[in-house]
């Protein structure tokens, strides 16, 4: 069996379809009221077909996630056709993670039944904050209220439960998320995305910030908050298994890891993204951006990929090394270098050694990790192990 064919295979769609643009938001999400939804849901199976022909024959699917813009826009019948579809083209692993992002505004948590009769076995919501100022700050649509009725609705439908929430907000304290951190918790979820509020090239905070304005706190407020999440997260149950994201034992979101582990998924719908072994590294596909163009193409051609690029041995290694530094696992080294059959000859050893030193780094038997001291310097470390 090839090492591509051993590799687990994930599958995104994104729905790009959004009420409202986030001021934060950099993602490829657009606001539209008028969607032809039947006309989308043709192109989507059509895409799909034509990826699991090129890119996934004979390769059951271990995930399959609705990102976007706002999945829990789609109707359910949509929903459950493209998963229906997906196992007629490619086949579904017994335990097959199928997760679908929320928001938590009340229409949308009226969906969640229809969504879970279409297939969908784990929620992922856009709650963002538990606070009505800090959702206004965000440009969020619900209150805190809301999310914290949708968290109570998803429950009747879904075992498996995931909420975002962004912090280091401006004049936000480290009390103030403490407090905020707690009362999640309290909610008895096992999974939660954490994510330091960054301003992102493109977006309205972006502009907002390039006038002046301050939108995060101080670097140094910001990491104390950083480390002050994960005493919490630990202390809770839920450590960080990836920079910003924490989970109780065996709650890992399963296609996120495909991610970060460098493993392969293939991605359909405007702006997605994919990426593949193959035999000389890593093939990287994605699909045109514009919903219109990205409809236009698929209809025209079958699909409406835009950019395909291949990586060689060396370059996929640094891939994976980026990727699996994220996660409180790391990376195996001897792993990797028989994936791609080439040694991580481009490691600068020296750097290593003194990143070692340094507590930065660690190695324990074969794995490679960073410290959670070194965390918050990923970056940097992965500039000085992968120089040029």
């Amino acid at each position: 069996m090839s090492k591509a064919a051993e590799t687990p295979l994930a599958l995104y769609i994104h729905w790009p379809f959004c009420r409202a643009k986030c001021p934060y938001c950099d993602f490829n999400s657009h606001v539209s009221q008028d969607v032809d939804h039947a006309r989308f849901a043709a192109a989507y199976r059509r895409e799909m077909a034509h990826m699991a022909t090129h890119y996934g024959a004979g390769r059951k699917l271990v995930s399959i996630f609705f990102g976007g813009g706002t999945p829990s826009l789609m109707p359910p019948s949509l929903v459950a056709g493209l998963i229906d579809e997906a196992e007629r083209l490619f086949g579904l692993s017994d335990d097959v993670e199928i997760t679908a992002e929320a928001n938590p505004t009340s229409s949308e948590a009226a969906m969640f039944e229809g969504f879970r009769a279409a297939g969908v076995n784990r929620i992922s919501l856009g709650v963002q904050s538990l606070r009505d100022a800090g959702l206004a700050f965000l440009g969020r649509e619900h209150s805190a209220g809301e999310a914290r009725s949708a968290i109570m609705a998803a429950r009747q439908h879904f075992a498996r439960i995931s909420i975002d929430l962004i912090y280091a907000r401006r004049d936000q304290t480290c009390a103030g998320w403490v407090s905020e951190l707690r009362e999640a918790l309290d909610l008895g979820l096992t999974h939660m995305s954490l994510y330091q509020l960054t301003i992102e090239r493109g977006t309205v905070f972006h502009s907002r910030a390039r006038r002046g304005e301050r939108l995060v706190p101080p670097d140094d407020l910001a990491a104390e908050m950083y480390e002050m999440t994960n005493d919490i997260m630990t202390g809770a149950g839920l450590p960080a298994y990836e920079i910003s994201n924490h989970a109780a034992t065996g709650e890992a979101c399963r296609h996120n890891l495909v991610y970060w582990r460098a493993q392969d998924w293939i991605g359909i719908g405007p702006g997605a993204h994919g990426r593949l072994t193959v035999p000389a590294g890593r093939l990287g596909l994605a699909t045109r951006r514009s919903p219109a163009a990205w409809l236009e193409s698929v209809e025209d051609a079958g699909h409406a990929i835009d950019i395909v690029t291949e990586d060689g041995r060396a370059d996929s290694i640094a891939e994976s090394l980026m990727m699996g530094l994220r996660l409180a696992e790391g990376v195996s080294i001897p792993a990797l270098e028989a994936r791609y059959a080439s040694r991580a000859a481009h490691l600068d050893e020296t750097a290593l050694d003194r990143l070692v030193e340094s507590g930065l780094v660690e190695i324990g038997g074969v794995q490679l990790r960073v410290t959670p001291a070194g965390r918050l310097l990923l970056d940097w470390i992965l500039a000085d192990l992968l120089p040029g």
